[in-house]
């Protein structure tokens, strides 16, 4: 078994509010710049070639302003281009596991025609996904150590609903020896909130990110665990390091309570391309409400 980091971008930042902030009250984080890039992951089982997300569509920008919490930092290649970096040409791609919906982990899903691409039932419905190849997921091979429902992919390699940054979010955890890899896409943009025990600001359903956190931290306290991030530089660095991740003892979060479902928004969806932040009607806002990206940065859905 190998993993390899598919690098995209790097010397990036974000705000530490925006990524340790979730459901705290505005003020809670003392604010400073935490690094930021972006890297997807490629697991070769030796039978088989596996992506776990796409990247960023090679022909989007990122705009950064001065209120940006969040940038990816310079590019350093595009999907393709990183893969074969790694050592992979597209056409070695069997099957694809997708995080969640989000553009930065969807954005290339059109170079792999022939591919399975696993993606959770509710996240392929968002996207209006189509295609022999898109394997809708149930999730429907049982429990795995202390998560509720995973599919099994290939032997060692378990995709797993971990829901809340959105509502079909998933993870995918690798065994290789006596160590595991633990491949997320959002359940925490930066390893200081997974050690802090904080949420980013981004999510779709708060309790069921809270529970989702809660697990991930259970199992990683339960079995050696590379905890491999999208989003900061520690995810290729604890891979390049095999690095155990050890969480300092912090009180535990408490469940967040259900809350009452949205009323459904009509008009046009307008998609924030860096956070995926929902907007609906005739024009995009001036600025992401969440993320601070300015007004093209957003994406008819």
């Amino acid at each position: 078994m190998k993993i390899s980091a598919v690098k995209l971008f790097d010397g990036g930042y974000m705000m530490k509010s925006f990524a340790c902030g979730g459901g705290l009250p505005e003020g809670a984080i003392k604010e400073e710049k935490l690094r930021s890039s972006l890297q997807n992951f490629v697991i070769d089982t030796g039978n088989e070639i596996i992506l776990v997300d796409t990247g960023f569509p090679a022909e989007e920008t990122i705009p950064v302003t001065k209120d940006s919490v969040i940038t990816f930092g310079d590019k350093v290649a595009d999907y393709v281009d990183a893969l074969r970096a790694a050592g992979y040409e597209p056409a070695h791609v069997s099957k694809i596991l997708i995080t969640h919906k989000h553009p930065d982990h969807t954005g290339e899903l059109r170079h792999f025609p022939n591919a399975k691409i696993y993606i959770s039932r509710v996240e392929a419905d968002d996207m209006n996904l189509t295609g022999d190849n898109v394997v809708r997921t149930d999730f429907t091979d049982g429990a795995y150590k202390n998560f509720d429902a995973c599919q099994k992919i290939a032997d060692g390699v378990y995709y797993i609903f971990a829901p809340g940054h959105t509502k079909g979010n998933s993870i995918v955890i690798v065994e290789d020896g006596d160590k595991f890899y633990l491949i997320h896409g959002d359940v925490t943009y930066t390893d200081e909130a997974l050690l802090e025990n904080k949420l980013s600001v981004v999510f779709e359903d708060l309790p069921a990110a809270r529970d989702t956190l809660n697990r991930v931290r259970a199992f990683i306290k339960a079995n050696p665990t590379v905890y491999l991030s999208t989003h900061t530089p520690y995810g290729y660095e604890n891979l390049d390091a095999q690095k155990i991740m050890k969480l300092p003892d912090v009180e535990d979060a408490p469940a967040v309570e259900e809350q009452a479902e949205a009323p459904k928004a009509t008009g046009t969806k307008w998609v924030c391309s860096v956070c995926g932040y929902e907007h609906f009607g005739d024009e995009p806002p001036a600025v992401c409400p969440r993320c601070r990206q300015p007004a093209s940065a957003f994406r008819k859905a």
